[in-house]
């Protein structure tokens, strides 16, 4: 009995190292994951050679890290400073992912803690530093996509440098908080802004339908001119014996009456 009970505690010493040593010698990275081998014996960590998603077999003594390369969100909500020195209070958000052929110098550097080692102090640096150039009216109305952009651009170029090894792909101002008098003054301003556009147009619209009747008004008195000028009594007789003799030969005319009238043109009487 004994002896068989040896075999059994044997049996499962043996089994239960073989379970650990499966669990080590085997890994499969799913969907979205890299992973990067630290050779503790040998080379250390392999940063240039990035294992794929995928089955692998790794030697028991080795570490293998997992990284989830897929697109992450983080929000961000910050009291920073405006050019006069003014609190504004931002709700930032960002997407964005570790650089994937990278990941080994990233867990060198910065560990898989990267995204509160790295990204979040960098984002709200930059964030911090790109409002600091815009007035609080500036970033809360007139200049909000300017500033936006500024903050993507110069965060990008920080994180996406060898030595921090992430790419932003989005960077966006979800909200703007100020102290209330100061969101009142500049909604107000605004309006007086948008009421004075306003008046203006309709101003500029008016004169310039003002000087559209003065040019219209102008054309008509030339042309009247032109018209007064080239109108003599010769002219005037002619076009009367012309409209005479048409009148005369219109199947709706039935008494002409040739005389003597004003200017010594001919009197037509009758007709429909």
């Amino acid at each position: 009995m004994k002896i068989k009970s040896s075999f059994i505690i044997i049996g499962g010493v043996i089994l239960l190292f073989m379970i650990t040593i499966s669990s080590s010698f085997f890994v499969t990275l799913k969907p979205g994951e890299k992973g990067v081998i630290f050779r503790k014996f040998t080379t250390g960590l392999d940063k240039d050679h990035v294992n794929k998603e995928g089955f692998h077999v790794i030697a028991p003594w080795n570490e293998i890290y997992i990284y989830d390369v897929r697109e992450q969100k983080i929000e961000e909500t910050m009291d920073v400073l405006d050019k006069n020195g003014l609190s504004v209070n931002v709700d930032i958000s960002a997407r964005f992912n570790p650089i994937h052929n990278r990941i080994g110098y990233l867990h060198e550097k910065f560990g898989k803690q990267y995204v509160t080692k790295l990204v979040v102090p960098e984002i709200r640096s930059t964030v911090r530093q790109v409002m600091g150039r815009y007035t609080s009216e500036e970033i809360y109305s007139t200049k909000r996509s300017e500033v936006e952009k500024a903050i993507i651009e110069e965060t990008i170029e920080i994180l996406k440098k060898e030595k921090n090894n992430i790419e932003i792909t989005a960077l966006l101002i979800r909200s703007i908080n100020l102290p209330a008098k100061i969101k009142k003054a500049i909604e107000s301003k605004l309006q007086q802004e948008q009421e004075a556009l306003a008046y203006r147009f309709k101003l500029d619209k008016e004169k310039s339908e003002a000087e559209r009747k003065r040019i219209a008004a102008e054309g008509e008195a030339i042309a009247n001119q032109i018209i007064n000028s080239s109108l003599t009594d010769n002219l005037l007789k002619m076009r009367g014996i012309e409209a005479t003799v048409k009148l005369s030969e219109s199947q709706n005319t039935k008494t002409i009456i040739i005389g003597s009238g004003k200017d010594g043109l001919p009197l037509i009487l009758g007709g429909n």
